[in-house]
Parts: C-alpha cells; structure tokens; sequence
C-alpha cells in the first residue's frame, strides 16, 4: 500500500466519523439521523462519495434526502474543514447503499445451497465428488 494509499483511507475513515456528526447537527429530521455505511474519497481526495443506509426509508424519502443533502453538501463541508482543521475538504455526493441488499441476497442463496446440501445427504444422493 503506498504513502497516498493510506492518507486516503484515512481520510475516508474520519470522514465517516465526521460527517454523521454534522447531518446530527442539523434541525432536518430528514436527514440527521442518516447512517453512513461507508466513504470512498478519490485519488486526490478532492471528491468524496458518501453511502448511507437506506434500510429505514421508502422511495420518495430517499429522494427528499438526496435532494436535501445536495443543499446541505457545503455545510457539511465546512463542519469536515473545522472539526479537523483542514485547508480545504472533499466535494461530497451522496448515494444510497445497495450493499446490505446484495449481502442479505446473497445469505439468503448460501442457506439455500446448505439446506438442499443438506438434505441431499439425508436422502443418499451423491453431490458432485470430482
């Protein structure tokens, strides 16, 4: 892993500290109890994606606080800039995570595979042995 490398997982790792701490700042019940799932910064670190959780929210919602984070993007900049003393702080762009959905999918077909695994050895049928 290189120098630049590791700045940048460091920043992605104070920002996901940093920005929840901001979006709770806010009198916006829209979005201040969001929860951020992960940041992934660019390679300068002049731009931040930002995942957040959307398990608690319906389509519409979702989009209201896409929409409400765009206006609040600067901000929550500025809060990064201050709480951490930094010159200058990635533009940020929020997005929904589909990450649980893909996990919890994917969860969901390895049960399946051990529960006919399973059943396939009660019942003495031969699973593939090469």
């Amino acid at each position: 892993m290189t120098q630049e490398e590791i700045k940048r997982h460091r920043v992605e790792s104070v920002l996901k500290e940093i920005i929840p701490e901001a979006l709770g700042t806010l009198d916006d019940v829209r979005i201040n109890h969001l929860v951020v799932t992960d940041v992934v910064c660019s390679k300068g670190r002049s731009d931040a994606k930002v995942y957040l959780d959307k398990s608690f929210l319906n389509e519409k919602e979702q989009g209201e606080a896409l929409r409400q984070l765009r206006v609040v993007s600067g901000y929550i900049s500025n809060h990064c800039k201050q709480s951490e003393g930094w010159f200058k702080a990635p533009r940020f762009t929020f997005e929904f995570d589909a990450q649980p959905e893909y996990q919890s999918k994917m969860e969901d077909l390895f049960k399946q595979i051990a529960s006919r695994k399973g059943s396939d050895e009660e019942t003495g049928e031969n699973i593939d042995e090469s």
